[in-house]
């Protein structure tokens, strides 16, 4: 079993936890239902992450008749990594970015935006694919996929908590108000802290240094490809969840100030990447 596979299942098994440890303060009924939530979570962080990700981001399949040199591109460098063909998805954004996600390379997924496309020339293009490519084929989608989804299950359940406080009268209900704030408080920070926990930034590192040797061993390509997409970014950021950035090849929310948007970062700096890359770094 791998490394990530073995992270993936402590995180899965965490987040059934936590669920069920919030519905025992409401009693043996409350434990029951947070039972049965825990499994329903569980069981969709697992086997719809990717379903998820990719409505997230308002991505639709496109076939090879759509996007002949895209999946020409795809094809090559799954022959090159000897993985199975993903198929190929696209986001109307128009900031260039893209992600891959999926349970495993049998059932994986490579999405680019329509950004993408338009900004970058073919081989800086190509750089990106090799990048999302080497996370398929080190097994790095599920654990992503499945962590971006608890977070969101997690901050899901702290603003219901929030609502529910807001709207839980006076008086008599200031506990629940008061449990209500804690909720938003503590619940989204240990969301972010278990994707942090389960997607390292070296994970990044890898990816480019791979995505280099995809490419024949020069990541100039990809490095170019990366200081365009994070100029991009910062003056246009995508309308996402943030749980959901992780999964990009640069944080998609850079120029945006939110609430805890900034949490979510799993991205070492850009400048660094393309420092490794150039210098042909494989640490």
């Amino acid at each position: 079993m791998s490394k990530n596979t073995i992270k993936t299942f402590a995180l899965l098994a965490g987040f059934g936890a936590l669920i069920m440890v919030i519905g025992s303060f409401f009693g043996e009924m409350g434990l029951l239902i947070g039972f049965g939530i825990a499994l329903a979570f569980v069981g969709g962080s697992y086997w719809f992450s990717d379903k998820l990700a990719v409505k997230a981001a308002g991505a639709h399949e496109i076939s090879e008749a759509e996007a002949p040199q895209l999946y020409a591109t795809v094809r090559e460098l799954a022959q090159r990594g000897d993985i199975p063909m993903p198929k190929v998805y696209l986001s109307p954004a128009p900031q260039p970015n893209a992600f891959a996600t999926g349970r495993n390379p049998e059932h994986a997924v490579v999405a680019v935006t329509a950004g993408l496309l338009q900004v970058l020339d073919p081989d800086e293009v190509r750089g990106v694919l090799a990048h999302e490519m080497s996370h398929v084929k080190n097994r790095d989608i599920l654990i992503g996929s499945v962590a971006a989804a608890m977070a969101m299950g997690i901050t899901f359940i702290a603003r219901m908590a929030m609502w529910g406080a807001m709207f839980g009268g006076g008086g008599g209900d200031r506990n629940n108000n008061v449990f209500g704030m804690l909720a938003m408080a503590i619940l989204a920070p240990i969301a972010a802290v278990m994707i942090q926990m389960g997607i390292s930034r070296s994970r990044e590192y890898e990816a480019d240094r791979a995505g280099a040797a995809l490419l024949g061993g020069d990541g100039e390509a990809l490095a170019r490809a990366l200081l365009k997409i994070e100029a991009a970014a910062k003056q246009a950021p995508m309308n996402i969840d943030p749980a959901q950035a992780t999964a990009y090849i640069i944080n998609p929310l850079t120029g945006r100030k939110a609430n805890f948007a900034g949490l979510f970062s799993t991205h070492p700096p850009t400048e660094e990447r393309v420092a490794r890359l150039r210098s042909g770094a494989t640490q």
